[in-house]
């Protein structure tokens, strides 16, 4: 059985969510004026009341989106400089609100604190990183032209204009950051549609910003069902980003089609871990317990299934299940619970009836495997089952809960075989006593992401490499390089030398015929682009 909490911090989650309550009067004010209708937000480990909301309406997300667009110009024309020192700013500012924060994150989404700061920690450090290098990777630079002293070419950056981000209630605060910040750094504005149950966390953090000097036009939040306001938002943006559900991602692709929009999409996993045979079981249970169960399991690269080798199987379950019962489950503002709630009525049943198909077609519960309405409304334990087979729901569907699925294999082979059956190539994990040995089975894994000797973390914290999916897991790349420039356009301005004069007719051609030739001989040998 999981371990629970003591009933003392109970006492100071009241506490909590009265301060909330408080602070919501404030921070709402900064959404986009709505008209729509007004909904309850609950907090996951209570069900009580947090605070209300009114959501927006499709006239209020043409007027956000024109505020942006007006704001944009002025913004574009900014120095590297100035947008840098902003988000210097804000980085402190978010680090000395810290607190307050993680206080937010966890009264909304009910995950535990560790994992709360975690996030914190993500949204604070990627402000630094893009203030660091945005002005580097989106200079001016110069390219080879066709034959060296010919042709001056230089590449710009351009923005993009507006940017559409629409984030999910999972991780709030970090997927903002992540898709965000550097649209902004690139010269762009921005129209957010966050998630109702989330906004608290993400408003404080766009406080955060504004107070650093950032244009508050400039960053526009609106809250509202995705039918019809995240319809408009998608609409209104020259770039759409979008975290989220395969399904979704792809009606969306669908939509800016005929627009001919860009796109970045991170969807849906059903992420695998690779346990080889010279792994310690104890550690490898440690790295299974933190890879599959962080934040209840509800995150995009969590780890839903797990493959290990026949022969030492036995044991690492044996492991695994013992470190899984030792998992504090319970809520509380501090560090005394290791996993909190889920977030939402839907997410409970959702999980709940992956693991009673399950179960009625023969897997077997190892650990876990049942609500806890003692502790909560949302409560549900780390699980682990074995004996999944194709015929189950969670199978190869994402459970997107604290629920994963052990298979034993004979070979490394069988292995890398199984994690690459899926539709899914979000995010992968390989444990093995040799990094060597691991990478090699890296290399081989379908998946943008994957982690040697860990779940997710070293990928996900990888702030300049890119991160994304591959096949129905999405399109484009956050972080790195290729998160900034997603966000621009790329112009291409090139002029002739006037020392060496371009042919304008027939004669001059042939006359040029002979260098030319000559020309491609000499660059080949000497190896120039």
């Amino acid at each position: 059985m999981t371990e629970t909490a003591s009933p003392a911090v109970a006492r100071s989650v009241s506490a909590g969510i009265a301060w909330a309550r408080g602070r919501a009067a404030d921070l709402t004010r900064d959404l986009v004026a709505a008209h729509g209708e007004a909904v309850d937000i609950a907090a996951p480990w209570t069900g009580e009341q947090l605070h209300t909301l009114t959501l927006a309406t499709v006239q209020d997300v043409d007027a956000a989106e024109t505020a942006a667009r007006a704001a944009q110009v002025a913004w574009a024309a900014t120095s590297p400089a100035h947008r840098r020192g902003i988000l210097f700013r804000a980085h402190d500012l978010v680090v000395a609100q810290r607190g307050e924060i993680v206080d937010l994150l966890q009264l909304e989404t009910g995950k535990a604190r560790g994992t709360a700061f975690e996030e914190l920690f993500a949204a604070a450090a990627t402000l630094r990183h893009i203030a660091v290098t945005a002005s580097g990777v989106l200079a001016p630079k110069r390219r080879p032209g066709v034959i060296p002293g010919v042709m001056s070419v230089r590449v710009d950056q351009v923005p993009k204009g507006l940017v559409s981000v629409i984030t999910p209630w999972n991780f709030p605060l970090s997927l903002t950051a992540l898709d965000v910040i550097p649209a902004l750094a690139a010269g762009n504005a921005v129209l957010q549609k966050i998630d109702d149950q989330t906004s608290l966390s993400v408003l404080a953090y766009r406080r955060a910003l504004v107070d650093a000097g950032l244009p508050a036009a400039l960053w526009q939040l609106v809250v509202g069902p995705g039918d019809p306001v995240g319809n408009a938002v998608v609409d209104a943006g020259d770039h759409v980003a979008f975290t989220g559900s395969t399904a979704t991602g792809a009606r969306i692709a669908e939509r800016v089609a005929p627009r001919l929009k860009s796109v970045s999409l991170e969807l849906g996993g059903k992420n695998p871990m690779i346990v080889l045979d010279d792994v310690d079981p104890h550690v490898a249970a440690r790295q299974a317990v933190a890879a599959c169960f962080s934040s209840s399991g509800q995150l995009c690269v969590s780890i839903e299934r797990i493959y290990v080798h026949e022969d030492i199987a036995a044991e690492v379950l044996v492991e695994f299940a013992e470190a899984t019962s030792r998992v504090l489950l319970g809520s509380g503002l501090d560090y005394t619970v290791d996993v909190g709630s889920l977030t939402s009525q839907a997410q409970l049943d959702r999980i709940t009836e992956h693991v009673r198909d399950a179960v009625e077609k023969g897997a077997i519960v190892v650990a876990g495997g049942r609500a806890r309405a003692d502790l909560g409304p949302l409560f549900y334990e780390p699980t682990i089952l074995a004996g999944v087979t194709p015929d189950m729901e969670s199978f190869a569907g994402e459970t997107f809960g604290p629920v994963v699925a052990v298979h034993v294999v004979r070979s490394v082979e069988e292995a890398i075989n199984a994690a690459n059956d899926s539709e899914y190539g979000l995010n992968a994990s390989v444990l093995s006593g040799s990094v060597a040995r691991a990478a090699a089975v890296a290399r081989r894994l379908d998946a943008g992401s994957v982690n040697i000797n860990e779940g997710y973390r070293a990928t996900f914290g990888a702030l300049g490499a890119p991160q994304g999916g591959m096949k129905r897991s999405g399109l484009g790349r956050r972080n790195g390089p290729e998160g900034l420039l997603r966000y621009a356009q790329s112009r291409t301005i090139a002029a002739p030398s006037p020392l060496v004069p371009l042919p304008d007719s027939g004669r001059s051609a042939a006359k040029l015929e002979p260098v030319l030739t000559a020309a491609l001989h000499i660059l080949k040998v000497l190896r120039l682009p």
